[in-house]
């Protein structure tokens, strides 16, 4: 095995902006009405505690807002909230704000036919833009009248979702979205200015030349945009069999070589110079059925991504919290490769657990005193490191490695804590599948496999006088281990000895 070292001094300060809990994708807006769903999201709540919560769906008519009907030769339109107040009850009832995605279109508005996934969201224009900004208007002060203008006003504005992809938005008409993102800002604004609205929440291929199109328009229109906002997935083309797409990852320098030409092209502008950049998606594969999901190489590369995805923008929403997703139908099995770091029976993926961990480096306010792209670690006063290491490949490669990391300037005792998320330890995905892959599982078999979703602790004592403490670990292929070493002295009751306790006298 090979073996890796590297020397902290805890004096250097590394570039790392940690906005794991700023948001965390969903889907569409009507899933928060099932039981499953809620469970799952209280315990991505109750173990990471994000912020804010975005998703689709928030127009489409299963949520019913948008009501039209003709009575004696007269329209009438009509607003809906119910199903709305429900699912916004509930997220903030688990402490999430609303990063509000206005979308998609209802179709009795709509100017075309054209619907995209399962659930058939109508992706074209509205036939008056007098009507969508009304109906957006109208949102708006129910929200506040329901929750408190201060309050509502924190929750950001996205308009609508992918335009950049035909699928998404007809034709992927660069201008007719540029007239829908224009008549939504300023029917925000004219509610409330202090509502940050921003998009195009552009997605592949072409989001250089939309995100340049998006700020030459708002420049050349005096729109003072609040902040831009574009998704990020790192898979090549899926190969199609059966109900599953299989995918390789790509090279994680590319995406964050493509990410900072975001940054450049919004600061080639004098008066967007700094805007903020939220990517309101991000994940490796961009399809709800890719096995990667479901793997410890997930939680690898997404603990890598999540080490740097903070050097250009103000946050990154992962795609998504948990597995009640239907965008291409109802998944078959618990372990589908779905979007979320939950599996339906409420059974954490690995990948909930590099969340879990970069969370905990946010507990206390501290400093990034070492970053590479193996490892990550955080300073906190004089007697305390926590960090995270991790083995992310992109193939399977059998590229296991010892990593060895230098503390210096520390005297006294210490306790070293370690939680292991390796294919070992923490993998649900091996247990289902030697259990036979059970499409539909049993209470005890849903009990067995949250058992084996959870990390492996170790733990260890230092008495340390050198000025020096050295921590180590072995990281086999797709690992992910957190770690924190803290002055503590043990203080044992009068008459317990540990030694003889476990007859270790000599």
């Amino acid at each position: 095995m090979n073996k890796l070292s590297v020397k902290v001094t805890g004096k250097e300060q590394y570039k790392f902006n940690n906005q794991v809990d700023f948001c965390v994708g969903t889907g569409r807006m009507g899933l928060a009405l099932q039981k499953e769903y809620q469970e799952q999201l209280k315990l991505v709540q109750e173990h990471i505690g994000f912020k804010h919560i975005r998703g689709h769906g928030l127009f489409t008519d299963d949520m019913a807002i948008y009501q039209e009907y003709e009575i004696n030769g007269e329209r009438i339109v009509e607003y809906n909230y119910t199903y709305l107040d429900m699912v916004m009850d509930s997220y903030l009832e688990l402490g999430l704000k609303p990063f509000i995605e206005l979308g998609f279109m209802p179709k009795k508005m709509a100017s075309g036919t054209q619907t995209i996934f399962y659930w058939k969201g109508n992706t074209t224009p509205p036939k008056k833009y007098k009507d969508w900004n009304d109906m957006v208007q109208a949102l708006l002060r129910h929200l506040m009248n329901r929750y408190g203008e201060d309050e509502v006003v924190t929750w950001p504005i996205e308009v609508w979702n992918e335009p950049n992809l035909p699928g998404f938005w007809e034709k992927a008409d660069m201008q007719e979205y540029f007239k829908l993102f224009q008549n939504s800002f300023y029917a925000i604004k004219e509610v409330d200015s202090r509502f940050r609205v921003g998009g195009p929440a552009v997605c592949g291929g072409t989001d250089e030349i939309w995100i340049k199109a998006f700020m030459e328009f708002c420049h050349k229109n005096k729109i003072k945009v609040d902040f831009v906002t574009r998704h990020h997935y790192t898979t090549e083309l899926p190969d199609d069999i059966g109900h599953y797409g299989y995918a390789e990852l790509q090279d994680s320098e590319y995406g964050f070589a493509n990410l900072h030409t975001t940054r450049e092209i919004i600061d080639s502008y004098d008066e967007y110079r700094g805007l903020q950049i939220h990517i309101t998606e991000f994940s490796t594969s961009y399809i709800p059925n890719c096995p990667i999901h479901d793997t410890n190489q997930n939680a690898a590369f997404i603990a890598n991504q999540l080490s740097r995805l903070g050097d250009d923008n103000e946050s990154y929403s992962y795609w998504t919290f948990g597995d009640i997703f239907e965008e291409r139908g109802v998944p078959f099995t618990p372990f589908h490769g779905g979007f979320g770091m939950v599996a339906n029976g409420c059974i954490p993926k690995p990948t909930f657990y590099s969340f879990v961990f970069f969370k905990k480096l946010k507990e206390k306010e501290g400093v990034c005193v070492y970053k590479d792209d193996k490892c990550l670690v955080m300073k906190y006063g004089d007697d305390e490191y926590r960090g995270i290491m991790w083995n992310a490949t992109r193939k399977r490669s059998h590229d296991d490695f010892c990593l060895n990391i230098d503390l210096e300037c520390l005297n006294g005792e210490y306790t070293y804590l370690a939680q292991r998320v390796d294919e070992d330890t923490t993998n649900p995905l091996k247990i289902w599948h030697d259990m036979g892959e059970p499409a539909n599982l049993t209470d005890g078999e849903k009990e067995i496999l949250r058992a084996s979703a959870k990390p492996f602790i170790t733990s260890k004592r230092y008495n340390n006088t050198k000025g020096c403490i050295t921590i180590s670990e072995e990281l086999k292929e797709h690992a992910v281990v957190y770690f924190q070493l803290n002055k503590s002295t043990v203080k044992p009751d009068r008459g317990y000895d540990y030694e003889r306790v476990i007859q270790n006298i000599r």
